[in-house]
């Protein structure tokens, strides 16, 4: 049985791979110089997927997150952040869509219900950028490396995590069970 707990998510924008040029990068070469077999690599991570029930396809290619952060964070102030980060989420890691290119982020705003002509405005004015910037410094200074940290106080939690760890991390935090 699952317990439910009454808390607020905080997303931040983090720079994974912030020089990762708009046509993407192949996973080949972006761990070219690191003793990792690319192969197996997506093996475990379609395996955890697939284990916590998140969408995950064939992917050769990573691309530049950066764009999509400053109109998640619109999305956000629109409350429409969780349905527009999830939208992104399937996108990038199912569908392999280049979150990068401005009209695939358009159609994406647009399928998690937020007008297109503002989230072009958005991207042209570069509204968002200066709130990105603020949360990548942040994450420098908390010392955050890898994506998805989860951080409550003092404590950290790295990576994909089962149900179980989450909730020793909200109990050692004081965070309540909902009834």
């Amino acid at each position: 049985m699952k317990r439910e707990y009454e808390i607020a998510i905080r997303w931040r924008a983090f720079p994974l791979h912030p020089d990762t040029p708009e046509e993407g990068l192949l996973l080949e070469r972006l761990f070219a110089d690191y003793p990792v077999d690319v192969g197996k690599m997506m093996g475990k991570l379609r395996k955890t997927a697939d284990d916590l029930g998140l969408p995950f396809g064939e992917r050769e290619k990573t691309y530049n997150s950066r764009l999509s952060q400053e109109l998640g964070l619109w999305a956000e102030s629109r409350n429409k952040g969780e349905a527009f980060h999830k939208t992104v989420f399937r996108a990038y890691f199912a569908d392999g869509k280049n979150i990068a290119k401005i009209p695939v982020l358009l159609d994406l705003a647009e399928s998690a219900g937020l007008p297109r002509e503002e989230a072009a405005s958005v991207l042209a004015t570069r509204a968002f950028k200066d709130a990105v910037d603020a949360d990548w410094a942040l994450s420098r200074k908390k010392a955050i490396t890898a994506v998805p940290t989860f951080v409550m106080k003092k404590d950290k939690l790295v990576g994909a995590q089962p149900y179980d760890m989450l909730e020793r991390l909200m109990v050692a935090n004081g965070i309540i069970k909902r009834i």
